[in-house]
């Protein structure tokens, strides 16, 4: 099985509209098709963007927020970085980094082209959301 980890991005992308992240966090991660990879870090990212008062414009956001995350921590498993990584610009997006490595991840899956310019990391593809779905998905 696909071992995946889900850029907050991705996230939050997935419960706006019905595109690439919505597939991927819907019939991929809740129909357990891959193995969702979290930390706390991440965890504890995903409920402070999730929670954003930006987000209250988008019908029944916090309702599927909780939906989504409650399935992703029953789901994932959740994995303690022990190295740390200063590679990307954002410091905190080096924690997918640091995720991946402990995690022996296959994918990060970010929107995320700004920071994230490389293609691998220790072994795992980072991709798009559009690649993963036409290119990586397991059907």
């Amino acid at each position: 099985m696909q071992k995946i980890i889900i850029d907050t991005n991705v996230l939050v992308s997935a419960l706006i509209q019905r595109s690439y992240p919505n597939f991927i966090v819907y019939y991929c991660v809740l129909e357990n098709l891959v193995e969702v990879c979290t930390s706390d870090a991440l965890v504890e990212e995903y409920l402070d963007v999730l929670n954003r008062p930006k987000f209250s414009k988008y019908p029944d956001f916090l309702n599927k927020a909780e939906f989504v995350l409650a399935q992703i921590e029953s789901k994932a498993i959740n994995f303690l970085p022990k190295e740390r990584f200063e590679i990307i610009i954002d410091k905190n997006d080096n924690r997918l980094l640091e995720l991946a490595s402990e995690a022996n991840a296959d994918f990060i899956i970010t929107g995320n082209t700004n920071d994230f310019t490389m293609s691998y990391f220790k072994g795992t593809r980072i991709v798009s959301p559009k690649e993963y779905w036409d290119n990586f998905r397991i059907l």
